[in-house]
């Protein structure tokens, strides 16, 4: 018979000390999550878009509300950040940006990136008349 070999275990979340790209490699996954929660609130607007002129002014009135504006900010800005962070898993998959540095630089470049293509977008609505 063989003897159980006892191995070590998993080290917790406690053993690591926490990295901006480690919290922000998570924070891409819960944004993945998000945008599915999100992209039912646009199969709502398209379906009453479709449906006639009373059920477009009911979600109209949702998004135009302080929650709905909240709500679809938010979902800005997961798309904003999901994407960002999208490409810089990709350069990762290149096999760049592996050190210290470029690794910081780019979690910077998505986090920062996002809150500033969210309000920028935010900003163009607002000119062009979308947020009356």
């Amino acid at each position: 018979m063989t003897a159980r070999i006892e191995r070590p275990l998993s080290p917790h979340m406690q053993v690591y000390r926490w990295t901006l790209t480690m919290a922000l490699s998570i924070v891409h996954r819960a944004t993945g999550i998000a945008l599915y929660v999100g992209t039912l609130l646009l199969v709502w607007w398209l379906v009453a878009a479709a449906s006639g002129p009373a059920a477009y002014a009911n979600v109209q009135a949702f998004t135009g509300s302080i929650i709905g504006r909240l709500i679809v900010f938010g979902y800005t800005w997961a798309l904003m950040h999901h994407m960002l962070s999208g490409i810089r898993h990709f350069v990762w998959d290149l096999g760049y940006g592996f050190k210290a540095n470029e690794r910081e630089a780019l979690t910077w470049g998505a986090l920062i990136g996002g809150i500033v293509l969210t309000v920028l977008i935010w900003i163009i609505a607002y000119m062009i008349g979308g947020g009356r």
